[in-house]
């Protein structure tokens, strides 16, 4: 079980990715027993990269999994074909 102080430092991690030069709202940060899953798409892989650096400092010690998507927004590359 995580325990008060984890609680406080997933708090604060859920804080600092709304806030400053992160502000990322598109990351869920959800605790599973004794670790941390954070979900969500990202714009890039640099992003991704970025939340799993701060991640890593704010929650060192506590098991962290990610299930961090990438938005692919590249253009298409062909028409669309409607029938």
């Amino acid at each position: 079980m995580i325990t008060d102080e984890g609680e406080y430092r997933i708090a604060r991690f859920r804080d600092r990715l709304a806030r400053g030069d992160v502000a990322e709202l598109g990351v869920r940060v959800e605790m599973r027993g004794t670790s941390v899953l954070l979900t969500g798409t990202l714009p890039s892989a640099g992003r991704r990269d970025e939340i799993l650096r701060i991640a890593a400092t704010e929650l060192g010690g506590i098991p962290l999994h990610s299930d961090l998507l990438i938005a692919c927004a590249d253009p298409p590359d062909r028409p669309e074909e409607l029938s």
